[in-house]
């Protein structure tokens, strides 16, 4: 997949952002991410609202994407096996949205309350349980990237956001552009956009 490719997908995965969080999701530098975002501008693909959410897609930018990422599906005949693969990622979903809700969500003597993490002994159990969720989920993505290679990059990110958060950085649990909830919800993003499935049915 060429740059400009990568670029124009991580808009449309993603929404309307900033350079940064296209670099965070492309593993460009946000130079680079800056070029191609001017050269598609140009090309009519691309749109800056200045205070306004950053860079987004125009209508044509949408269909040019779509239509880039459907004929690279196609071309390799990877249809089958990215959609048997999305299934797996669809029985591991529930229980990272639920891993999350529990690292920002606790019980505290029978009253429910915002995690502070002053307490490294919870902490360490919901994070033992990423480790585990993750072990599994580096399973679907071998999968995913059997069809598609591109997937490949997720393993990556999210196992990065893993070790940063296991390291002491908690805010790569869920709370930063690169945590592995976000880099996770763009995976969900992008398989939907790869295999043309509105979010809401469809």
């Amino acid at each position: 997949m060429s740059n400009e490719l990568l670029v124009l997908h991580a808009l449309r995965c993603v929404g309307s952002t900033g350079t940064a969080r296209v670099a965070s999701f492309t593993g460009l530098s946000e130079s680079d991410v800056e070029s191609e975002l001017i050269d598609l501008a140009v090309a009519g693909l691309v749109t800056h609202h200045k205070g306004f959410g950053g860079w987004a897609l125009t209508d044509a930018g949408k269909a040019a994407d779509a239509e880039r990422i459907t004929a690279e599906l196609e071309r390799g005949g990877a249809r089958p096996a990215l959609k048997e693969a999305f299934d797996g990622f669809l029985v591991l979903n529930p229980e990272l949205l639920d891993l999350c809700t529990a690292w920002q969500i606790r019980s505290v003597d029978g009253v429910t309350t915002v995690n502070d993490h002053g307490d490294t002994a919870y902490d360490d159990r919901v994070l033992g349980l990423f480790v585990d969720f993750h072990e599994r989920a580096l399973v679907v993505i071998a999968a995913l990237a059997a069809a598609v290679p591109r997937f490949g990059r997720y393993e990556a990110r999210l196992g990065e956001a893993l070790a940063r958060a296991r390291a002491g950085e908690l805010e790569y649990v869920a709370d930063s552009i690169a945590s592995f909830h976000t880099v996770w919800a763009e995976l969900h993003e992008d398989l939907l956009a790869t295999l043309g499935i509105q979010r809401w049915g469809g």
